[in-house]
């Protein structure tokens, strides 16, 4: 009994030093994003910023669309993927003097916001959507 008793409990330690290392990892990264940069703000900061200039340029035609973009995203990460695309998309929008933003600027913004390991899944997504991505296959080169 006495052996079963510390194998439960040198498991149950194990179990728990690996959960608080994700969370600590997912903590530490979120840690980050809000750590000032070189002009002052953060990445947390931008985000924000881009997002708010945009928000009135938005259609609900282009908000459908980002919807159907971050679909592939797991549910609980939903909302924060959502929030860092439509700021990439949002600076697309605005650089480039657009009045909306249209599915172009979703598609840009989408593919600079995803992290190149992600590039091949991205890909085989818009494809599966039947969704052309060819005039912007140079920013997957970057």
């Amino acid at each position: 009994m006495n052996d079963w008793f510390m194998y439960f409990i040198v498991f149950w330690a194990v179990v728990m030093v690996a959960a608080m290392s994700v969370g600590g990892f997912f903590m530490f990264r979120k840690f980050l994003k809000i750590m000032p940069k070189g002009d002052g703000k953060s990445k947390l900061d931008w985000q924000n910023y881009w997002v708010d200039r945009s928000r009135p340029m938005w259609t609900d035609d282009s908000k459908l669309f980002l919807a159907e973009l971050v679909s592939p995203v797991p549910t609980p990460f939903r909302d924060i993927a959502s929030h860092s695309i439509a700021a990439s998309i949002g600076q697309v929008a605005i650089e480039s003097g657009a009045e909306t933003v249209t599915r172009g600027h979703c598609i840009e913004g989408y593919i600079i916001a995803t992290p190149k390991r992600d590039y091949n899944s991205l890909m085989a997504f818009l494809k599966k959507k039947n969704i052309d991505y060819s005039p912007y296959q140079h920013l997957f080169n970057k």
